[in-house]
């Protein structure tokens, strides 16, 4: 099994997503998720890689010998949210029961002219927040996101409501994208960006940590702009709790990312683990929402 997320090709025809696209929008989401459970079967049939590494997962995080029921479930919740994306970007919100928390944290350092870092990851939906502050939350978003994975889905979803695609800024390695960082910050945005994937293997920096028992590697780049930038930097959760419920979780990573000369490394190191720490709480609270189908662990090496 390949180590690295980007090895796994998208699943998708053009044809599959219209008419998934059709029949939520034109018969209803009753009847779009009574449609989850055969494509959830397809996929946990005929898509061994993605089958086992959700085992290995399951394995670590329910604390007992996973079952392909377990594994039913998990790829069943993870169609739920792609599902719930189509209501969330047309500005359904009627369908969905979203609780926020009681202090919206971003939108706190955004009316005082100044944005923030939100750190997001492949748990629950990233979706809720994007679309969300698009219609019903007075908070001016920008999501940093790789657009090499998935671009059939990405394609739909951005044709499916223009204002939404408007947040998006192209992520890459290019000084104009940290540029155009900066600038959605200066003007009290605040910028998305997901933590838990190194997006190049062996080229970009990264941190070793923790998560569920085993060591991991994650992407050093969001604690560097956070600390070049000198802005807060938030980890965001939208937690999918079954049916139409969503709950959204702020926990501060800290209000000032400072890195000192000497203790660099030790310094980046702490603000991963924090943040691994709190993907873990969540992910333990929630074991069926994280998203990561691929051998993250490398459990199959």
């Amino acid at each position: 099994m390949s180590s690295s997320w980007q090895a796994e090709k998208e699943r998708s025809t053009p044809l599959t997503l219209q008419t998934i696209r059709w029949i939520a929008l034109n018969l209803g989401r009753p009847v779009a998720r009574v449609l989850l459970y055969p494509i959830s079967a397809y996929f946990l049939l005929f898509a061994p890689r993605q089958r086992q590494a959700s085992l290995n997962y399951l394995n670590r995080v329910l604390g007992r010998k996973a079952t392909y029921l377990d594994v039913a479930k998990h790829i069943h919740c993870f169609a739920a949210t792609i599902l719930d994306r189509i209501y969330l970007i047309t500005a359904q919100f009627e369908k969905l029961a979203i609780q926020f928390p009681s202090e919206n944290m971003p939108l706190k350092y955004s009316q005082n002219g100044k944005g923030c870092l939100l750190l997001g990851s492949h748990v629950g939906s990233f979706e809720v927040l994007r679309s969300y502050a698009v219609k019903k939350c007075p908070l001016p978003i920008k999501i940093l996101m790789y657009e090499g994975q998935t671009p059939m889905i990405i394609k739909m979803f951005n044709a499916l409501n223009p204002k939404v695609a408007e947040t998006m800024l192209t992520l890459d390695d290019s000084p104009a994208s940290l540029l155009q960082v900066k600038e959605a910050i200066d003007s009290g945005h605040a910028v998305g960006l997901l933590g838990d994937r190194v997006m190049r293997e062996g080229v970009e920096k990264t941190v070793r940590c923790q998560l569920l028992g085993s060591e991991i590697e994650l992407p050093a780049a969001p604690i560097l702009i956070a600390a070049a930038l000198k802005v807060p930097l938030i980890a965001f959760f939208g937690i999918y709790h079954g049916g139409n419920r969503y709950q959204i979780h702020f926990d501060m990573l800290g209000e000032e990312v400072v890195l000192n000369r000497k203790t660099r490394q030790q310094d980046m190191q702490r603000y991963a683990q924090q943040y691994a720490d709190i993907l873990e709480k969540h992910i333990l609270s929630a074991p069926y929402n994280w998203f990561n189908f691929y051998d993250y662990w490398q459990d199959e090496q």
